[in-house]
């Protein structure tokens, strides 16, 4: 669906073929092909649809997975999350609130410290906006966020 009064070719061209892929038709970018997978530059990333707060750098580690992995998005209510039971499995599909943007899955085989869940989310869902950037960019109200201690 696309998002607010875009069209699906408006949208499309607006965040490219693979991003609409992947947020509107529950796609997946190939493993260690995207583009935030190996990037640990402190930032926020936003849904790239709507443009809403996701996930911040201080909870993003590497799990060697091949798509970019947290521990926790930003709020409990920035991601909803539902059945997923495509290819023969079941998951934990992860979505953004607002958008309904398709991200990726969740799994509990996460960093036990910090709280044992791995959010596997395809970079081609989110939009990287640099820390520096976050006040320009509309977002200067979440760099309080970063005030704490990376884990």
């Amino acid at each position: 669906m696309p998002h607010k009064e875009q069209s699906e070719a408006e949208l499309r061209e607006r965040i490219g073929d693979l991003a609409f892929e992947v947020t509107q038709n529950a796609a997946t970018e190939y493993a260690f092909t995207g583009e935030y997978d190996d990037f640990f530059k402190k930032s926020l990333y936003v849904d790239v649809v709507s443009g809403e707060r996701l996930f911040t750098s201080m909870d993003k580690y590497n799990s060697g997975c091949g798509w970019p992995a947290f521990t926790k998005p930003i709020s409990e209510d920035a991601v909803t999350q539902r059945t997923d039971r495509s290819f023969g499995m079941v998951r934990s599909e992860v979505r953004s609130a607002g958008a309904d943007s398709h991200l990726g899955h969740v799994f509990n085989d996460g960093p036990r410290q910090s709280g044992g869940l791995r959010y596997c989310i395809n970079s081609a869902a989110l939009r990287f906006v640099p820390y520096a950037q976050m006040e320009q960019q509309g977002y200067g109200e979440y760099r309080y966020l970063f005030n704490r201690e990376a884990k």
